[in-house]
């Protein structure tokens, strides 16, 4: 293709596809001896492709990557504009060139992704986010607000039962403390997954019921997956219930919900009670 799609939603495809693909030629090219070396690598090579892509097709566009210089700062309210451009721009494209360096660099690991979103100040949802995909390059699949999946099927479990067996979704890492008995409270199973953009397109693609972080994260870590996901009708939400807010002052997004939207009551209230 000689030029990009100029629909965002396709564009973010197109885009996550592209870096993708050359984060597998990557591992195909470094092998896995040298996961240190195959980390910063993958890192480099997707944010460069992207961000030269944006300047390229997007000029007039503010972007956050995480590997951007100063990325993680939290500027003060008043900022100067000038500063940091991003915060008075009308659209601005939220990336994490590689979500799950760790899982990218172990060798028959596909739970790792590509981020590719865009937060636009006129959109009419609290979010914020107009467009974005996920690639899941070693899973071969791209899910995308241009065509978005199909509502998760109802489990098994769900269909012949007359009570769900929830599936959900946890760092192999750093699940949150309280995860495990909040699990136990509500009858639930823990599913470790790898990067938060696997965990998300699990709950989308209907392989888990839902996804519970709290401890840490930073907006690119599921601006992209949201997008995607509450274009397919689920519900998402910080723990406490209220909104997921993008292109913030300070880029930290420390915690969320992605589920069902039958379990949201049900897991929200779990929540109140266990993450406090």
């Amino acid at each position: 293709m000689s030029s990009p799609p100029m629909i965002d939603g396709a564009f973010a495809r197109w885009l996550a596809s592209r870096a993708g693909q050359a984060l597998l030629d990557l591992r195909t090219e470094m092998g896995f001896a040298d996961t240190g070396a195959l980390k910063s690598a993958g890192d480099k090579v997707s944010h460069d492709l992207i961000r030269t892509e944006l300047a390229k097709w997007r000029p007039n566009d503010a972007v956050l990557s995480e590997e951007d210089e100063g990325s993680r700062l939290a500027w003060a309210a008043e900022v100067n504009s000038g500063a940091v451009s991003r915060l008075t721009a009308d659209r601005v494209w939220i990336v994490d060139p590689l979500d799950g360096t760790r899982e990218f660099s172990e060798e028959g690991r596909s739970d790792w992704a590509v981020h590719v979103a865009l937060w636009a100040r006129s959109a009419p949802s609290p979010h914020g986010l107009v467009a974005g995909a996920v690639g899941l390059p070693a899973q071969h699949r791209v899910l995308g607000t241009d065509y978005p999946p199909a509502y998760p099927p109802m489990t098994v479990e769900a269909a012949t039962a007359g009570e769900r067996k929830i599936r959900l979704a946890a760092s192999r890492s750093r699940p949150p403390v309280f995860l495990t008995d909040l699990a136990e409270d509500v009858g639930a199973h823990l599913v470790p997954m790898g990067s938060a953009g696997a965990k998300i397109a699990a709950v989308v693609t209907g392989e888990v019921d839902a996804y519970i972080h709290a401890g840490g994260q930073y907006e690119w870590d599921s601006a992209a997956p949201i997008a995607v996901a509450t274009a397919t009708g689920l519900h998402a939400s910080r723990i406490d219930g209220s909104a997921l807010k993008y292109n913030e002052a300070d880029p930290r997004l420390p915690d969320l919900l992605v589920c069902r939207k039958d379990l949201a009551t049900r897991l929200l209230a779990a929540l109140q009670k266990h993450s406090g």
